[in-house]
């Protein structure tokens, strides 16, 4: 019989937009993937396509049992409910309890963000770290933290909820800020998600241009975007800073869309020891790295989850 640490690990990455599955033999080879788009603001009908998704994974493993991992927005509060996810129809929901029920299955569940963290600090830009930070900047902004390999969530489920917390250092222009889908104003995720990025842009005299080709623009040559991404790094500086002078993490991995914008990575190493208590006398170590397996590392993530539950 196969241990379950030599099993097949299956992964699904829940997303605003779309649903990842893949399939992990024990090396961590990749046997089989599949997207689907996310059933917008429909719980039943994410659940059943979670379930679909598992039951052609299984089909996968050539009738192998494999263990089940889900990376979702949000984290589970008191009661096993679903609580803070910007996918605000899973909130309240029991989605791990619902899902085990309809496979007949244990299933791990963690926020989206500790899958990636988790990932990286096993097999990516952060592996044989001690202590990996791990975000997401894309549509949303999300934080995870692995501590010697394990995800660290915390009593409340709340460590790495790095986002919903207010842009450090903020100056008179930037107060006091977009209005966050959770009711605050001024979060980190206002400010560094890819829509903010794009608003920032167009408050500046730019024009209307999606994050992404805001980056091309940039690499292009053109100022006007250049100056955009400028001010985009400089504040990802300030917010990571914070999380430097509180968690002093080995590694700093970064993900999603905006990450991987031109010379943003660069710009905001260069800015934050300015933040960084203590870095006029003592240069301080950072790494900050793009994430080894890319948009791939959430979903891997998951499916590193389940194995560890099994």
């Amino acid at each position: 019989m196969t241990s379950a640490h030599h099993a097949p690990a299956l992964g699904i990455d829940l997303g605003g937009t779309k649903i990842e599955a893949l399939l992990l033999d024990a090396s961590g080879v990749e046997r089989w993937r599949e997207r689907v788009a996310t059933p917008q603001g429909d719980y039943r009908a994410t659940l059943a396509a979670l379930a679909r998704l598992v039951v052609r994974g299984r089909a996968a493993a050539s009738g192998a049992a494999c263990s089940v991992g889900v990376g979702a927005p949000g984290s589970v509060g008191s009661g096993g409910l679903v609580k803070n996810a910007n996918s605000t129809c899973l909130n309240g929901q029991a989605l791990q309890r619902d899902l085990e029920a309809l496979i007949g299955q244990p299933v791990a569940l963690a926020n989206d963000a500790n899958c990636l963290a988790l990932s990286e600090a096993t097999d990516g830009a952060g592996a044989g770290a001690a202590v990996v930070f791990a975000v997401i900047l894309g549509t949303g902004v999300g934080a995870g933290i692995a501590v010697q390999g394990r995800v660290l969530q915390g009593p409340n489920a709340l460590a790495g909820e790095w986002g919903h917390n207010p842009l450090p250092w903020s100056r008179d222009d930037e107060r006091p800020g977009a209005l966050c889908y959770c009711g605050a104003r001024g979060c980190i995720e206002t400010w560094l998600a890819g829509p903010a990025l794009a608003a920032d842009h167009l408050r500046h005299g730019g024009a209307a241009l999606a994050a992404s080709d805001i980056g091309r623009a940039a690499a292009a040559g053109d100022v006007a975007c250049d100056a955009s991404l400028a001010r985009h790094a400089e504040r990802l500086a300030r917010a990571l800073a914070t999380v430097v002078n509180l968690l002093d993490p080995d590694v700093i991995v970064l993900a999603g869309g905006v990450s991987r914008l031109h010379r943003l990575v660069e710009r905001a190493s260069a800015a934050m020891p300015a933040h960084i208590f203590g870095a006029r006398n003592d240069p301080p170590r950072l790494c900050l790295a793009l994430a080894r397996h890319g948009d791939s590392s959430g979903v891997r993530g998951a499916a590193w989850l389940g194995r560890a539950l099994a």
